[in-house]
């Protein structure tokens, strides 16, 4: 089964919010989850990220793999270390 962590839409229409969840890559996106680690508000002034921390280390011990979004927010909290940017090469 592949597992990831990614992002559910709830929230009234035009008003989203978002719940970081582990689900089967195979479920829709607002399908069925396994568990929820936590919420994202990206209305709110600053953007509100809240992530159980140990938790989300331990799905990702046994091979969770996360969105792009979410490894995004994993890093702004510290579950995931700081990527340095790459250098693109040189065009000839």
């Amino acid at each position: 089964m592949a597992v990831r962590i990614r992002l559910t839409r709830v929230g009234a229409t035009k008003q989203p919010t978002y719940r970081v969840v582990v689900a089967d890559s195979r479920n829709a996106r607002d399908g069925r989850s396994i568990e929820t680690l936590g919420h994202y508000n990206p209305r709110t002034d600053p953007i509100e990220v809240s992530i159980d921390e140990d938790r989300a280390r331990k799905w990702l011990a046994q091979g969770a793999r996360p969105s792009d979004t979410v490894a995004r927010l994993l890093r702004q909290t510290g579950v995931l270390p700081a990527t340095k940017p790459t250098a693109k090469p040189a065009a000839k």
